[in-house]
């Protein structure tokens, strides 16, 4: 009973003094580190006249990643300051059919008793929407030291957020199942005469076969595109766990509430024009930071 009880002391006593139970008294140091923050955006901007031309906003990542750098340093006491800066983007993009109609009226607006045709060109239209996250922040929190290396905070990040919304609408999207036909006309097998395969010949338009000049029909329409931008003040309280896994080397795991507001009328088109009717839109969502970080 006495060997029994003398090597578990023994045990505990090795336990323990591998892992300190007890905080550091004096807080010092920092670190710096990959801090990416994924929000779950409630509701992106201009979603129903996203749908409107076709696009299907449900196709954007979610939840939102921006990709980002992150340090923080001890201050004075329990109080800690630092400092964040990403960016992160999503896209979606579709594919448009096209009809062709003769316009009778001349009111530029198909009518279903005009005449039509299903346009068969290669290059179809395209409408690309890009959506672009900017956050430059700082942050204050309070320190609660739970082990040594073991600790809870909480705190806010506030700074200035960037939100791009870019629309580009191009004739400029290939078919892949004719990517392999011949560019200028039409082409066909035509037996040899000598009874061997098939050779493949391509045929010309021209006008007139005495001057040889070919004909070309792959004009393609210029493309638009619109880039819609507001800047906003962005808040995030949020509570982190710090876990020093070794000596120079740790792991940040941070759970918070996002949001920012770019007021109406506050877009701008393509960076300069203030666009007066523009919609208010808020970006808020909750909001989860992952950072390792070399430092203390």
């Amino acid at each position: 009973m006495k060997k029994a009880i003398t090597y578990i002391s023994l045990l505990l006593s090795t336990l323990f003094g591998q892992f300190d139970l007890y905080p550091v008294t004096d807080f010092f140091g920092g670190g710096i580190g990959y801090s990416p923050m994924y929000i779950n955006i409630d509701k992106l901007p201009a979603t129903d006249l996203l749908k409107d031309v076709g696009l299907d906003p449900t196709k954007f990542n979610s939840p939102f990643v921006v990709h980002a750098g992150e340090g923080f340093a001890h201050m004075t006491g329990k109080w800690r300051i630092g400092g964040y800066a990403g960016i992160g983007s999503s896209s979606i993009s579709t594919v448009t059919s096209v009809v062709l109609y003769e316009d009778a009226n001349g009111d530029g607006i198909f009518d279903t008793n005009e005449d039509n045709a299903d346009y068969k060109g290669n290059f179809d239209p395209t409408i690309e929407a890009k959506i672009t996250l900017s956050l430059g922040a700082g942050s204050i929190e309070y320190v609660m030291p739970v082990f040594q290396d073991l600790e809870i905070s909480a705190g806010a990040l506030m700074g200035l957020g960037r939100l791009n919304l870019s629309i580009d609408q191009y004739a400029a999207n290939p078919k892949w199942d004719q990517m392999f036909d011949f560019a200028y006309g039409s082409k066909a097998w035509v037996p040899n005469e000598d009874g061997s395969d098939s050779t493949l010949t391509y045929y010309y338009a021209v006008s007139n076969t005495d001057d040889g000049e070919p004909g070309f029909n792959a004009a393609n329409a210029p493309g638009v595109m619109s880039d819609l931008s507001g800047t906003f003040f962005n808040f995030q309280p949020y509570v982190a766990i710090k876990w020093q896994l070794l000596d120079r080397v740790g792991l940040r795991i941070s759970a918070g509430f996002n949001k920012g507001t770019i007021g109406q009328g506050r877009w701008k088109l393509n960076s300069r024009y203030l666009i007066g009717d523009s919609e208010e839109y808020t970006l808020q969502g909750v909001s989860f930071r992952t950072m390792l970080y070399l430092g203390l």
